[in-house]
This record gives C-alpha cells, structure tokens and sequence, in this order.
C-alpha cells in the first residue's frame, strides 16, 4: 500500500532596509525546531526569497547581511498546504567604533501627525452597539497592558538579598550595597521598601546618576508620582536620557497629565527608538482615542521588530478601534503566528470575533489551531466553540452542535467559573427547547458573573417561557439596571480619559499589514 505523502506548504517574503528599499543577495536560513538542519537560499535582485516544499511546522527565519544588522523572527508557524508569506526589514548594524548598542534601529523619517492638544471623550458615540464600544475599548486598554511586565526577581535574589540586606545593616554608608539591594527590590516588585536604601545611596553620592535614576523609578512604581516627577524634572535638568522621558511619562500619564505623557513617550522612542518606547508611545495614543497615529507608530515599530508580538498586537488593536475589523483580525492572526504556543494573540481574536460579525476562516483556523495546541485551555476551548457556533448559525449545519457542546463542556469542566461558556452552553440547550438545562446554564452564569448582561436577559425569557412570570420580572429588571449601569460607567470611564487632538500632516500613513 502506498504511504500518504506529506502535505508541503511554502514560505516566501522580500527583505528590505528601513527607507523600504530591496536588500539583494542577503541569507536567509531557516531551521526547524527540530531537527536542526537548516535551510539557506539568498535573496534575487528585488530582495525576494522563496522557500518551496517545506514540511508543516514551527521555524526560526534568520536574514544576514553585510552592513545590517542581523534579523531572526523566532516561531513562524507554517500549516500544512500554506502559502505563507513574511516580509523582513534589516537595520543598520553598529558602526566600527561606536560605544552604543548593535542593533540599535533609527526612526526613519518623523510621524506625519502632531499631538497638539486634548478634549473629552463624551460626545464621541460609537459604531455599532454599547457592546461592541466597550469591546473596543477593552481591547485597546488590554493591548496597551501588554506593554506593562510583571516584576520578576533574578533566579538567585533570595541570597542575594539576605547578603545585601546584611552589608547594609553593618555598613549603612556603602552605597553599593545600599545601592543594589533597592535595585534589587525593585527587580523584585517591591519598590515601597527598595525606597529607603535608595534615598541612603543617593545620600551617600549625590551626583550619582544610577541610584538617582532608580529613586525616582522606585517612586513612581510605588504610587509616589508627585515626589517622581520631580525627581525626574531634576534628573532630567542635568541628564537628557530616553528613560527618563520615558519614565516621566508614564508618570504623567498616572497623573492625568496626558498631553504631557505623550510627548514624553515621543521623544523618548525618538531618541532610542527601542521595541518598548515605540510600543508604549503607540499604546497612549491608542488609549487616548487616536487609533490613526497609534496605527503609525505600531506600523513603523512591526518594520523595525518583525518578530514582536505585541506590535502585531497593537496594530490589530488600533485596526479595530477604527472598526476595521476585517484588518484587525489579519493582524493578530499574523501575531499568532510569530510563536504559535502563546496563548494571548487568541484571546484577543476570541475578543474580536463578536464584532466580526460573521467569522472568517483565517480566524476560525487560528481558533481550532490554539485547542489543538493547549486542548486543556478553558478560553481556547470556549472561543473556538464560539466561532463553530457563529458558522453553525449561517450555514445551518446541525453537525457542528454537537461539537461545540463538546468544546463548551470541556471549557466548564477545565474552569467551572468561566460563566460566558455557561451562558453559551444555555443558549445552545435553548435553542434545542431543552428548558430546564438551558435555565440552569443560565443560572450558573449570573451566579459566577452577576453583571452579565446578556444572561439575565436570557434567563428572564426562560423564565417566562417556563411560565415562572415572577421570576421572569426580576431578572428583566436586574438586566435593566444593569444595563444602565453598565452605560452610566462607560460615560463616565469616556469622560475621564481625555482624547488627543492630533493633525494629520499628509494622508499617507501606512497601511497596515
């Protein structure tokens, strides 16, 4: 008998540099996770490259080439039968002699808008539904968090620190151990107490600038945004340094002071146009109601960091808060592709499909390819049951029912306290004129959730149905009051977050992936 062959998929893209122009005769290797024998071809005189024949699976894309900065996108997914295809953009490497990093990117040309001032959110309405408005609103606030790491102490900081702490007991005027136990704190997530030994290190030497700076960030990450920003201001005085811009703004920001925040985070990613600067300056844009500069900003950060998730990410976000959904979901979709294990660019398409409409393949793909991956993932199995179902309703196939009870039963019994899968599994018993299942889904859900809109009102109309009129009045009215909540908060969440006033120079932003 003959063995099944093998279904090949290709992968295929153009390297260019940072002014867009093609870079020829550039290698690119490509090496699966295992095993490591790699793949090289170079690329022709319009800087493409092309990969045919390649078995599915994850692989590390690496571009070389003399007088640029060496390029590796770490996972790129390639499904069986795929045409995929990823486009490259080498930096400038370091020159001979320079004392600063080597793969330091420039911002290539300046942003084609300006910030010039704010104004409030409240008569900006929305596209679409008061629950599409807060799903783009929580979209963008849950990208920006991406930019906010948990603190995460070194592998050896319990010895460390019990070593430090001791020097500091016995010697309080040495400044190293002063010093480095409040950077280590900090490191640590615990930046209140790193505060005393920093003011110490300071105290001890004045015109250092590592322990001043580090006073001023224990501060601020402690809740200290007054005494921060002027230390900041003070630092800033002698140091012109992009963290400090960039440390000023986050202050500012948490201040209410956003117009300031925004030119702080400008000048800091213009200064050390760093993966980070550049996302966190996209981020406050994007919360501020500007997703066209944000979009710019994520676009210009994708082409220097093709291997950064979160710029994808962000790109997706400020597409979808512009209610270009279609475009958001292709972004985050690219986003899922880059490391195909991480769970958070599936979460935000499992977000995003409501909105959608009717979901595409590409997202329903990418929905089955995370259960497949993390089948004991409670979300993973609730969004892609989620999709099946939306695709179940417009094409009718009955087939898929049984699927996405399946998937939705796996999701409750991984995380009981998921209560949109209950609500969902309700709606499904509901539909099949299964009363009593559907009113006990629907009961579990308000009692996990009981701000759940949606589930009240469901209930109430089982209830009814059912002939409990009581019970039936009740949770209408919970559903309303809720509901006039839930609005009166969206009000108010609009009227504090100032939206930035910003002029577009000229109508040429980039397009988006």
């Amino acid at each position: 008998m003959r063995s099944q062959q093998p279904e090949l998929a290709s992968l295929r893209g153009t390297v260019r540099d940072q002014q867009g122009t093609a870079v020829a005769d550039a290698s690119v290797e490509l090496h699966a996770k295992d095993p490591a024998q790699g793949l090289r071809v170079r690329t022709d005189p319009q800087g493409a490259y092309d990969f045919a024949a390649l078995p599915s699976g994850v692989y590390t894309l690496r571009v070389a080439k003399d007088g640029y900065a060496d390029s590796e996108i770490p996972s790129v997914f390639v499904a069986p039968k795929e045409a995929k295809t990823v486009d490259v953009t080498l930096g400038p490497s370091r020159v001979a002699g320079s004392t600063g990093p080597s793969t330091t990117p420039q911002f290539f040309d300046q942003p084609k808008f300006t910030v010039s001032g704010v104004t409030d959110t409240t008569n900006l309405g929305g596209h679409g539904s008061d629950t599409i408005v807060r799903t783009r609103d929580t979209i963008a606030t849950e990208a920006a968090g991406l930019g906010k790491p948990a603190a995460k102490a070194p592998s050896n900081a319990i010895a460390r620190e019990e070593s430090l702490r001791e020097t500091a007991e016995h010697e309080p005027r040495n400044f190293d151990a002063n010093y480095k136990l409040g950077k280590l704190l900090i490191d640590s997530g615990r930046a209140k107490e790193a505060i005393s030994y920093l003011e110490r290190a300071v105290a001890i030497r004045p015109a250092e600038y590592g322990s001043a700076y580090e006073l001023a960030l224990a501060n601020a990450e402690a809740g200290n945004d007054k005494v921060a920003c002027d230390q900041t201001l003070s630092l800033l005085a002698l140091h012109d340094k992009a963290e400090l811009r960039h440390l000023l703004g986050d202050v500012e920001e948490r201040l209410g002071n956003s117009l300031e925040a925004v030119r702080q985070y400008q000048r800091a990613a213009e200064m050390d146009p760093s993966e980070t600067y550049l996302f966190d300056w996209g981020s406050e844009l994007l919360l501020h109601h500007a997703p066209e500069p944000a979009l710019e900003v994520f676009n210009r950060g994708n082409q220097l960091f093709p291997g950064s998730v979160r710029m994808l990410i962000g790109i997706g976000a400020a597409w979808f808060a512009r209610g270009s959904n279609d475009q958001a979901v292709q972004a985050i979709c690219k986003a899922s592709d880059l490391n195909p294990d991480d769970p958070v660019p599936y979460l935000f398409l499992g977000k995003m499909q409501d909105a959608q409409g009717a979901p595409s393949g590409e997202l329903i793909t990418k929905l089955k390819r995370f259960v497949t991956l993390q089948p004991r993932n409670a979300e993973a199995n609730y969004y892609y049951a989620l999709a099946l179902w939306e695709t179940r309703k417009r094409s009718q196939e009955k087939a898929l029912t049984s699927e996405v009870e399946s998937l939705l039963n796996t999701a409750v019994h991984r995380d009981p306290q998921l209560g949109a899968a209950h609500l969902q599994l309700g709606i499904l018993f509901s539909e099949q004129r299964d009363s009593p299942r559907a009113i006990a889904e629907y009961e579990k859900a308000v009692r996990i959730d009981p701000q759940m809109e949606e589930a009240h009102y469901r209930l109430a109309q089982a209830y009814r149905q059912n002939g409990d009129t009581d019970k039936a009045k009740e949770e209408l009215r919970r559903y309303q009051q809720i509901t006039k909540q839930s609005n009166e908060q969206l009000e108010r969440k609009r009227h504090e977050i100032k939206q930035f006033v910003y002029t577009l120079r000229d109508q040429a932003l980039h397009q988006g992936p």
